[in-house]
């Protein structure tokens, strides 16, 4: 069975006119505004834009350069990564809402997931377009995970979160299988960190990563 929904439903379109990515400053900001409906979030997605809280109630919508992706088959497994592969079972969109809870934890370094942002993620993860990838251990406790989005050939990864000894890179090392299994050829991280680094997450221009989620997001 298929961790993806094959065909997941279409929003209202959004009634914003969404900036172009090339548009971005220094950091990779690009505007501040619009809204988080579903339509908004996909047509913002499709173009290339991401967005991240800024304040209470804004919202900041972002194009960083260079882009951190995850090559599809550059993922760095470890012997002893392999070896917590075998301690957790691993689930997909078991628990979507408490994994963005869990990623929201205030408690978290460079924490930015509110109640809004879980909310209309949550839309998007009924209308089968957002996933979630869990870590149980041998209890059946939740001890990791990670949720994204996914259009056509495309998965932008937006958080994970770990309470156990390699849970969340567990999750992942189950979410690139699944996605190299469903024929997906982009997996977007946003920024590289040095963590990131180590799983395989490298750097490319904005035009590049522009060029190739044109390509993912048609196949």
């Amino acid at each position: 069975m298929s961790a993806f929904a094959a065909s997941p439903i279409e929003p209202t379109h959004t009634r914003w006119d969404l900036p172009a990515p090339d548009g971005a400053d220094r950091r990779g900001f690009v505007a501040i505004g619009a809204d988080l409906e579903p339509g908004t979030l996909l047509a913002a997605y499709r173009s290339g834009l991401f967005p991240m809280p800024m304040g209470r109630r804004d919202i900041g919508w972002w194009s960083p350069d260079p882009r951190g992706i995850l090559p599809i088959d550059g993922l760095h497994v470890s012997k002893s990564l392999r070896q917590s592969c075998r301690r957790y079972v691993v689930g997909y969109n078991t628990n979507f809402r408490e994994v963005m809870t869990r990623c929201g934890d205030p408690n978290r370094p460079n924490g930015w997931i509110n109640r809004p942002f879980i909310d209309a993620y949550e839309r998007l993860h009924r209308s089968g377009w957002a996933h979630s990838v869990e870590t149980y251990d041998q209890n059946g406790r939740l001890v990791g995970g990670l949720y994204g989005v996914k259009i056509n050939g495309m998965f932008a990864g937006e958080s994970m979160f770990s309470e156990a000894r390699d849970a969340s890179k567990v999750a992942l090392v189950n979410l690139v299988s699944a996605l190299r299994a469903a024929g997906t050829s982009l997996i977007d991280v946003q920024w590289s960190t040095p963590h990131l680094v180590s799983l395989g997450v490298i750097d490319i221009s904005r035009d590049e990563y522009l060029h190739r989620l044109a390509v993912a997001i048609k196949t």
